[in-house]
């Protein structure tokens, strides 16, 4: 399934531009919201996630609109119990 995902920061901004360019793209399924980018809490992106299955495809309009930063875009894509760090030692002479 194809999943696109939309949002705009403001109430006064319009979803119209972004959920039309989804459909247009294929989009089977297109989930919105109006909320900023800072909030944690954004709804319809973590039912975008749960409803992803292994093939599924999520597109945005925009990569900001999906994520603020690259920290907060690997934060969405890889769960906490997969994420690992890489940790050398660099020897001292």
């Amino acid at each position: 399934m194809i999943i696109g995902y939309a949002r705009v920061s403001t109430q006064e901004q319009s979803l119209d531009l972004q959920t039309d360019a989804l459909r247009t793209a294929g989009c089977q399924e297109v989930l919105s919201e109006k909320v900023t980018g800072k909030q944690r809490e954004r709804p319809e992106l973590q039912n975008c996630l749960r409803m992803l299955r292994k093939g599924d495809v999520l597109v945005v309009w925009k990569l900001d609109r999906l994520a603020r930063s690259l920290k907060d875009l690997v934060g969405l894509v890889i769960p906490p119990k997969n994420r690992s760090s890489y940790k050398q030692k660099i020897p001292l002479n």
